[in-house]
């Protein structure tokens, strides 16, 4: 395969995803239609000229299956652990006078591929080595694996699904119970991997590095497992990393690898080494646990002691307060560390973790900081019985056999984490560099406790300054978009307090009823609200029940004090398209994305909805001859379906 036109081949899947989910799932236009259609037909070539096609492709439709099991598989031949050592003297002597392949040790879940006629056939899990899982129906949707690749004889190769460092904390951060996020990459990816659902393992990403060809019908291969792997690259596979190396250079060769393991963007536990002559290794044969034409390398743990100080609690959105060690800053691996999540009380109990004790502490896969072992185990006396955040009650809790703290109280702010991401989100105060994670430290930490206290985050300059991922530019940054974000809009504000079923638009047309009369709002009834036309019964008892809470009433007026709201200009517009609903989709020239006709629709009156129903008025896309979804379902139901330049007659009086 030629390496050029492989490389295009993956840029152009990248591109085209990425504009195929900007366009349908974020409803804006990265390239326009000409040109999505110029780079899928430049990918429908190279796939057809090469021979390959990859799992994520937008040129195949691969079916999501629900399984109720996972079918199980003896191997042909026992998948073996391999004998490990941290000496590198062991690895010359292992070395010899033959030259070796070296390469990472992923740390994920090895797996069995083999491919027929050209198509993938079938994907195995490593198992307990001797029966694994068939997982076929999610290798499929690997983010990686080819699908279709030019050989046609049967092939079976192994490799490592894994999932980024980077894939992992945001799947984490996406599960708001503590208490079931994953606790490493591989659990992950183990998990994903093994779904009987494969749609959540493509949501997923894990990828696959192929580490070892099996079989490989009529080709010649030179005797050589360089040229294996040479040869699977050019069949369409990610292969691991790999040097070569001989009893003279292989100590240079793991420096090299140790010194980049921290910038890795997937997990390793260490290093594999195998000889290059095929022949050679295979005469050796096997013990009765091991190969014999392969060893693996494992990190050797530095490890250092230090003076441990104090356990801090982090409190979360579920309750669970986590302990993380503090202890006087010491250098592990390259970098200064000084504090370790201990996950638990129990562990901590283990340990008998007091201040003052002496500690040894290293980095778990040359990443993770651990505590080794306590050397002298003061016993632990400092359990908070009040929450850092709120200040309320705590509790020791036994879960899944380990005891952890959690905080009592129900309004605690750490449990309210999303609120928060909803007041700083685009449609609301749109602030920038306040992700989930960080409002997530900034509260545990107390720094914010309710939404106006997100405008004197300055008052804790120096603290942010120095905290993981935090940095002068980085600092500067949010307090200016939290500056620009005091200048808004009052139905910005009314949406940003998350009260249940007001969405913005709901939230501009309650402004609009009551002329931006703050007091007014928060004192009108039921019956005051429901007579607004789009707001109903439902949510004008949400609106009232809100403001019923003076605690509420008090975290709106705290706020307005924060933000500069401009007088609104009066809004003169004809309703036109009052009390109509559009449905929007495909492309679209005249604007620059769908959110603005949207915008358009409700200023002068008109609603949006996702899906076409009879009670659709008009579906606009320029596209008004296509086949798709939509226009099926508008053609049956008789609804009109209108170009953009019908529309902007529409709302110029010219239809």
């Amino acid at each position: 395969m030629n390496g050029q036109k492989a490389d295009r081949m993956k840029e152009l899947v990248e591109l085209l995803n990425r504009a195929g989910k900007a366009y349908y799932q974020d409803a804006e236009e990265m390239i326009s239609n000409l040109e999505y259609d110029e780079l899928y037909d430049e990918l429908k070539s190279l796939e057809e000229e090469l021979g390959t096609t990859l799992a994520g492709s937008p040129t195949v439709n691969v079916g999501y299956e629900v399984l109720s099991e996972l079918p199980k598989e003896w191997h042909e031949s026992p998948m073996l652990s391999l004998d490990k050592t941290k000496d590198i003297e062991e690895l010359r002597r292992f070395i010899g006078d033959q030259r070796v392949m070296i390469s990472w040790k992923l740390d994920g879940l090895t797996i069995v591929l083999t491919y027929r006629d050209g198509e993938l056939f079938k994907a195995v899990t490593r198992g307990n080595g001797e029966v694994g899982e068939v997982i076929t129906n999610n290798a499929r949707v690997f983010k990686n694996v080819p699908l279709k690749i030019a050989y046609k004889g049967e092939l079976i190769l192994r490799g490592e699904a894994v999932i980024s460092y980077r894939d992992f904390e945001k799947i984490n951060e996406e599960i708001e119970d503590a208490d079931v996020r994953y606790k490493n990459p591989r659990n992950l990816c183990s998990g994903s991997v093994r779904q009987l659902n494969n749609e959540i393992t493509a949501k997923r990403n894990v990828r696959f590095f192929a580490f070892s060809l099996v079989q490989a019908e009529d080709v010649d291969f030179h005797n050589s497992r360089e040229c294996q792997m040479e040869w699977l690259s050019k069949q369409g596979f990610e292969v691991v990393e790999h040097h070569m190396a001989t009893v003279d250079t292989v100590e240079k060769e793991v420096q090299d690898f140790s010194e980049r393991i921290a910038d890795n963007a997937f997990p390793s536990d260490g290093l594999v080494l195998i000889y290059d002559d095929i022949a050679y290794g295979l005469s050796l044969g096997r013990t009765s646990k091991f190969p014999r034409d392969s060893f693996a390398f494992k990190w050797a743990d530095e490890v250092r002691e230090t003076k441990f100080l104090k356990i801090e609690w982090s409190p979360s959105r579920t309750g669970l307060i986590n302990p993380v060690a503090i202890f006087e800053p010491v250098e592990l691996e390259g970098t200064t560390v000084s504090r370790a999540s201990v996950h638990n009380i129990s562990i901590m109990e283990e340990l008998e973790l007091g201040a003052g004790d002496r500690i040894e502490v290293y980095k778990a896969n040359m990443i993770i900081p651990q505590i080794a072992r306590n050397l002298t185990k003061s016993g632990v006396d400092d359990i908070p019985k009040s929450c850092p955040v709120c200040g309320e009650k705590t509790e020791v809790r036994k879960v899944s056999n380990a005891k952890a703290l959690y905080c009592t109280n129900p309004e605690c702010q750490a449990k309210h984490v999303k609120a928060f991401c909803l007041f700083v989100s685009r449609d609301a105060l749109n602030i920038e560099g306040l992700s989930e994670a960080t409002l997530e430290k900034f509260i545990a930490k107390g720094f914010i406790r309710e939404f106006s206290d997100i405008f004197h985050l300055d008052s804790h300059s120096g603290e942010i300054q120095h905290m993981e991922g935090f940095g002068e530019k980085s600092y500067k940054n949010l307090i200016a978009s939290i500056e620009k974000a005091r200048q808004t809009t009052l139905p910005r504000v009314v949406y940003s307090l998350g009260i249940t079923g007001i969405g913005l638009a709901n939230a501009k047309v309650i402004c609009k009823e009551f002329k931006n009369d703050v007091d007014a709002m928060i004192h009108a009834d039921e019956e005051t609200l429901d007579a607004i036309d789009g707001i109903g019964g439902v949510l004008a008892g949400a609106f009232v029940s809100y403001f019923k809470d003076e605690k509420h009433i008090k975290i709106l007026l705290n706020l307005l004090k924060e933000l500069e709201i401009p007088e609104e200009i009066a809004d003169n517009t004809e309703r036109i398209l009052e009390g109509k609903k559009f449905v929007i989709t495909g492309s679209v020239t005249h604007f620059a994305n769908r959110g603005e006709v949207k915008e358009l629709i409700e200023s002068l009156g008109g609603k949006v909805t996702g899906s076409v129903t009879a009670k659709t008025d008009y579906l606009i896309n320029n596209d008004v001859h296509s086949t798709s979804s939509k226009n099926k379902k508008a053609n049956e139901l008789n609804i009109p379906i209108i170009s953009e330049e019908d529309f902007i007659k529409i709302t110029q009086g010219r239809i």
